[in-house]
């Protein structure tokens, strides 16, 4: 199983970033990861610099959004639709998309229902709820 470090993640993405400044070829999940982050012109910053990338802090006490956090989150959704896992994330995300006339937007619908999962998969400590992941992306999309 596949099991990135934070310095891993955080390397990935501003080796993508780097990429996508050049237009250099890229493979299928970094060229997802490239749509991502230029849908995220405010992260440009942060994926300049890997060495500050790694060494950086994003507690919630500074006020900012972590944006390899945010990325990951982006580009796990993204997956999950392509192989339809949990089964229903596609059609789910695809009518929020719909309703909302913005993928972009319909992914961070869906971040607010994947990390209230996991959120409560941890506290319980239990295996996250698959279904209640989609059931909440259906309501926003209802």
């Amino acid at each position: 199983m596949f099991n990135p470090s934070q310095s891993d993640v955080r390397r990935f993405f501003c080796a993508v970033y780097s990429k996508w400044l050049v237009k250099e070829t890229m493979d299928g999940i970094e060229t997802i990861a490239a749509l991502w982050i230029a849908e995220h012109p405010e992260y440009h910053d942060d994926l300049s610099d890997p060495a500050s990338a790694v060494a950086r802090d994003y507690t919630v006490d500074s006020g900012r959004t972590n944006p390899f956090l945010h990325l990951s989150m982006h580009l796990s959704i993204s997956e999950q639709c392509s192989i339809d896992q949990p089964p229903g994330i596609q059609a789910a995300v695809e009518s929020l998309t719909s309703k909302l006339d913005s993928l972009h937007d319909a992914h961070h619908v869906a971040m607010e229902a994947l990390g209230s999962m996991m959120w409560e998969s941890q506290k319980s400590n239990t295996q996250p709820n698959g279904e209640v992941y989609i059931e909440a992306i259906k309501k926003a999309a209802s």
